[in-house]
């Protein structure tokens, strides 16, 4: 199965952002990908007024959203702000495509590093795996990488691949700390794990503003033994992986932690 990982900068305008997306999915459908896998908050990037952008995933950035993979005949995964309670929004990664229309909300919110996130955002509270050829797919968000019973959750629901979309906040060994959880979240579940994150702002030349986590880069692929098989550097950048769905029973074969695991 091939995935392609879009490491973009998103924009605080949807509708460039939409034009970013369309680029993308053109290029990742002609290389024979089933699936492209965007960041998260790539409706509009943090540090915008995202309460005033969101929208429900059935109003008109969704749906444009839908119309790019109907036109380009692939499953699109991005971020997006819908609303959610009390004035606040949802953190949102929504799946589109041949096959598919699903959403998760992001559980873990990202109360750590100086920046609160549930100033802002409502929690979402379910696991949410989808189906795509003869594959089982188990979504994240970003924090969400901290939290191994999540993606436990989702393996157990059948996933063999687990994708995680995310604007990571830099920092010192922040992107180091990106690699190692994504090979320990691969190693915790024999999953593949298809990490996105936006870009470096900073490659391409744009200052940081704020405290809002904007990306470091370093979107990877890692296989269910904890190998990285694909990685990106800092700067924007579109990779194609091919996975082999047989080594995730390879994988549990000689390393059933699934199996294993005790409840204490």
């Amino acid at each position: 199965m091939k995935i392609a990982l879009a490491q973009v900068l998103s924009t605080g305008d949807p509708q460039r952002n939409l034009a970013i997306i369309r680029d993308h999915a053109k290029q990742a459908a002609e290389a024979g990908a089933a699936l492209i896998v965007f960041p998260e908050a790539m409706q509009v990037a943090f540090g915008n007024p995202v309460e005033k952008l969101a929208e429900p995933v059935n109003a008109r950035w969704a749906g444009l959203l839908r119309q790019q993979a109907r036109d380009h005949n692939i499953a699109i995964a991005a971020g997006m702000f819908t609303p959610g309670e009390g004035g606040r929004v949802r953190n949102t990664l929504l799946v589109v495509g041949p096959g598919v229309d699903t959403h998760y909300d992001k559980i873990h919110l990202y109360d750590a590093f100086g920046y609160l996130e549930s100033d802002a955002v409502t929690p979402g509270d379910t696991p949410v795996q989808f189906e795509l050829e003869d594959a089982t797919i188990g979504l994240a968000i970003c924090y969400d990488l901290r939290f191994p019973q999540l993606f436990v959750r989702n393996a157990r629901a059948g996933a063999q691949i687990n994708i995680v979309s995310a604007s990571w906040g830099g920092g010192e060994g922040k992107a180091e700390q990106w690699k190692a959880l994504a090979q320990a979240r691969a190693l915790d579940t024999t999953t593949f794990v298809i990490a996105v994150d936006q870009a470096d702002p900073e490659s391409v030349g744009r200052p940081l503003k704020g405290a809002a986590p904007l990306g470091v880069g370093y979107s990877m692929a890692v296989d269910p033994l904890g190998r990285v098989i694909a990685q990106a550097g800092r700067e924007p950048e579109l990779l194609i992986v091919d996975l082999d769905l047989n080594l995730v029973d390879e994988a549990r074969r000689k390393l059933p932690v699934l199996a294993n695991a005790v409840d204490l």
